[in-house]
């Protein structure tokens, strides 16, 4: 497929992968609004894009994977302005990320601090490098993480140890969030993107849609008002008028490894 060109992020195609790396080395790869615009472009086009099956977002170089929003961007908004800033950031990027169809694969290959981090929890799991280094320090600057922080690393972590990261604006290593469930993995960076890579392999093996069904149902139990067991059991019973459905058992009963057309 034909790649929009953008000026902050750089998007590579291979084998069913879609590579999106934020490369603003000179800024530690920090998130502007106009690398947020081009990130949803990105993920939208992945999202759309037939032959994309998994999309891996990573930082240039070995220092950040994104280390936080670029602050001299609204460092002189009013009350209106910030709650704009968090609500568009929300929708366009974060929320945008964490309720796409292909699964997304953060690999955190150095730094992820605020908006970085975020990113990083808005996709659907994360590994990260030996030298990574997590956090939300958004207190120590007068504000609160307004990408989803506040909400999803609870999530992931638990309300306790959240309450302390964020309250503290302190950071932890990759180890620490390995311990803490905020990582899957934790590898040398050279392996990282290898590993990432290997991880999307496996995913690769299975139904593409079965795979968009369960994302969609794991998150309906995290949103108000939605009953994940129920969505489940929606989810699931849609996935028996599937072509895929078709394919898998069919393949099982036959004792071959299945083929699936991803319909």
């Amino acid at each position: 497929m034909k790649s929009t060109s953008y000026e902050n992020i750089l998007v590579a195609h291979d084998n069913g992968i879609t590579t999106i790396t934020i490369n603003r080395p000179s800024k530690l790869n920090a998130l502007n609004i106009a690398t947020i615009k081009e990130l949803h472009e990105a993920f939208k086009e992945g999202e759309a894009d037939a032959k994309t099956k998994v999309i891996i977002v990573t930082g240039s170089g070995e220092k950040a994977f994104v280390a936080g929003a670029d602050i001299s961007e609204f460092a002189d908004f009013s009350v209106s302005q910030g709650e704009h800033l968090a609500a568009q950031g929300q929708a366009m990027l974060f929320d945008f990320v964490a309720h796409l169809s292909t699964p997304v694969i953060a690999a955190v290959n150095g730094f992820a601090l605020g908006g970085g981090l975020e990113l990083a929890m808005a996709a659907h799991f994360r590994i990260a490098s030996d030298n990574a280094k997590m956090g939300l320090p958004e207190v120590s600057l007068g504000v609160i993480p307004g990408y989803g922080g506040t909400q999803r690393l609870p999530q992931l972590v638990g309300k306790g140890r959240a309450m302390e990261l964020i309250m503290t604006a302190g950071m932890i290593d990759a180890h620490q969030a390995l311990e803490f469930g905020l990582v899957n993995y934790v590898t040398p960076q050279e392996d990282l993107l290898p590993l990432a890579e290997k991880l999307a392999g496996k995913i690769m093996r299975n139904s593409s849609v079965a795979i968009a069904a369960a994302i969609e149902a794991i998150n309906a139990g995290y949103e108000d008002g939605e009953n994940g067991f129920e969505a489940e059991i929606s989810a699931f019973g849609k996935c028996f008028g599937t072509a895929d459905f078709q394919e898998g058992t069919q393949a099982f009963l036959e004792k071959r490894k299945p083929n699936f057309p991803g319909k």
